[in-house]
């Protein structure tokens, strides 16, 4: 297999195989859950940075305000997308977690055009019309706002746009947005502590070495998706990165027997005929200019 379908591949198996892991936390509260993340993932980066020798990126990074600043904004959305996803799994709401994630590639595509002024192309407009034609369904069949789900879509769909622009790889770009949230989590720890309601360590050895074991988890992840991100092409990767809410939409109906039944199936129906279209689109265009590049003037 392609090294780089192998690596992106099992990024987006482990990231859906993520509830499994945080079902299992259900017992701390998702705050400090999203803490110890930050936390323990931090002292795995730094222990990766200090196994490679690799710290000159971070002096000339410090010297740039332009620098911390991007990577500020880019951790308040990561630890926002976090602490949704970490609470919706652990209150029994997988399914609209993963929703979140199929959602994710057309937000892409709206904060392209928004943000970065690109043009989209009719059959994109035609997705985006779907999935929203979608949203509003279960905004409408289910009583309340998909909020969980387009949370999810909008903090990561922005985080993936700030690293777009980023001048960072993956690993320095994780260890910056760590070191620049740890101050916060270690204040609530130690505050924590100080009132005699840290969860750590808690009761169970179990939940003790997976509070720790959060860091590789949360970091491994993204290592592969960088590795394998480098050697594939981005309409691959876009195929790819259905794997992961696949997976957490099959875990939250068939193990954890979350609802999902009547008018709510329609909405999703909605939406994956909409990412069907946005692939099917990206491929053909894809094909398009490599036959343009390739046929002789």
């Amino acid at each position: 297999m392609n090294p780089g379908i192998l690596s992106a591949g099992l990024a987006y198996a482990c990231w859906g195989l993520f509830p499994l892991y945080f079902k299992q936390l259900a017992s701390i509260a998702p705050i400090d859950v999203l803490v110890h993340r930050i936390v323990w993932s931090l002292i795995f980066l730094l222990l990766v940075l200090s196994a490679r020798k690799h710290w000159s990126w971070l002096a000339e990074a410090v010297r740039r305000p332009k620098v911390i600043g991007a990577f500020a904004v880019s951790a308040l959305l990561l630890s926002a997308n976090w602490l949704t996803y970490i609470w919706s799994v652990t209150h029994g709401h997988v399914i609209d977690a993963s929703l979140g994630y199929f959602i994710t590639p057309l937000v892409n595509v709206l904060l392209g055009y928004t943000v970065l002024k690109e043009r989209l192309r009719p059959a994109q407009w035609a997705a985006v019309g779907l999935a929203a034609a979608g949203v509003m369904w279960l905004a409408m069949q289910g009583g309340q706002f998909p909020w969980i789900a387009l949370v999810l879509a909008c903090t990561f769909g922005g985080y993936g746009l700030m690293r777009k622009t980023a001048t960072l790889g993956a690993l320095e770009g994780l260890a910056l947005e760590t070191m620049l949230l740890a101050p916060p989590a270690l204040a609530m720890l130690a505050f924590s502590a100080a009132r005699g309601e840290s969860s750590f360590p808690a009761d169970s050895a179990l939940v003790n070495a997976m509070l720790i074991g959060i860091g590789p988890v949360t970091a491994i992840p993204l290592l592969l998706f960088a590795a394998g991100a480098r050697r594939i092409r981005m309409s691959t990767l876009g195929i790819l990165q259905y794997i992961g809410p696949t997976i957490q939409f099959g875990l939250g109906v068939w193990l954890f027997n979350e609802p999902f039944a009547g008018p709510r199936i329609v909405g999703f129906l909605l939406i994956w005929a909409a990412l069907v279209i946005y692939s099917m689109e990206g491929l053909l265009q894809t094909s398009a200019v490599q036959r343009t590049v390739l046929e002789p003037d």
